[in-house]
């Protein structure tokens, strides 16, 4: 017997399902499964599943976090992307945070919000 654990996901509301997947998509994530009401989204090892759910309150409470190893590649491509223009998001820029981090926030079309970064070292 073992008490090992393999993973842990949540699941992130959408407010229009189809819109969200697209969004997602043009972040960085894969599509890899998607039902009418349900998608498994992923990114190298990572992933989250996508829902057809939206409850203003609970959508503009939910927080994910994303720890990557280049937070710089990842703020370059959705600035090519226009993820901001396209989508009508707010992000904001990439910063040091005092918790030994350098992270940016973007906050999806349902309102979601995404905290993006890297461990740096503090000093």
């Amino acid at each position: 017997m073992t008490m090992e654990t393999v993973e842990i996901k949540a699941f992130v509301p959408a407010k229009d399902f189809e819109l969200s997947k697209r969004f997602y998509s043009d972040v960085g994530f894969t599509v890899a499964w998607s039902s009418d009401d349900l998608a498994y989204l992923k990114a190298g090892e990572t992933s989250f599943l996508l829902q057809k759910f939206y409850v203003k309150e609970h959508a503009e409470n939910v927080m994910m976090h994303m720890l990557v190893v280049d937070v710089a590649a990842w703020w370059q491509h959705l600035q090519a992307q226009d993820i901001a223009g396209r989508y009508g998001v707010r992000v904001v820029p990439p910063a040091d945070q005092p918790w030994g981090m350098r992270d940016f926030v973007l906050i999806d079309p349902t309102g979601v919000l995404w905290r993006i970064g890297q461990n740096i070292d503090v000093v």
